[in-house]
């Protein structure tokens, strides 16, 4: 009897944390933008951060067992109410990857760079012009290219990506 109440309690206990891992993790959202509205200071950020690292534990752990759980079972997030769930959505949709970035830039670890300065010059109406200058004197010429309905960006006349205009508005926007 003890073996067979061992096994319901263990499989109860695996189909609710196995279906609560992925999802919006919609009050550690909260958390994190309340401790980022609190204060506009990265090292009053950091301070509150450690304060509130409880809340963040408690919160995070809410999420995953309860509040992803039953976004996993109805599809819609009950903190955030946005649906659909997570796990219903496409990858394209969670994490957004700029397709036209050159495969060079997608590998890491990435050295430490250490920039100075930064100078911007508009070349002209489509062309701006940044020169970066390091920590050791070296410079890099970086130009953005406007073209009909994106900007073409190159690192000393490399290639390096390419944005839509109505992407680089969204980002100013947010």
């Amino acid at each position: 009897m003890k073996n067979k109440i061992s096994a319901l309690v263990l499989t109860g206990l695996l189909t609710t944390q196995l279906s609560g891992c992925m999802g919006q993790m919609g009050l550690s959202a909260m958390v994190t933008k309340g401790n980022l509205s609190a204060v506009d200071n990265r090292y009053g950020r950091a301070g509150l951060f450690v304060l509130m690292s409880p809340i963040y534990g408690l919160a995070a752990t809410a999420d995953l067992f309860i509040v992803n759980s039953v976004e996993f079972w109805t599809g819609t997030n009950p903190v955030t109410g946005r649906s659909p769930a997570v796990v219903d959505m496409p990858v394209e949709a969670i994490f957004k990857v700029n397709q036209h970035l050159n495969g060079d830039l997608t590998k890491a670890p990435l050295p430490e760079i250490k920039l100075t300065q930064a100078t911007i010059e508009a070349k002209d109406e489509n062309t701006l012009l940044m020169v970066l200058t390091y920590e050791d004197g070296s410079q890099q010429l970086m130009s953005g290219l406007k073209q009909d309905k994106h900007v073409d960006f190159y690192l000393d006349d490399t290639f390096i990506a390419r944005v839509g205009l109505d992407e680089l508005v969204k980002y100013q926007q947010s």
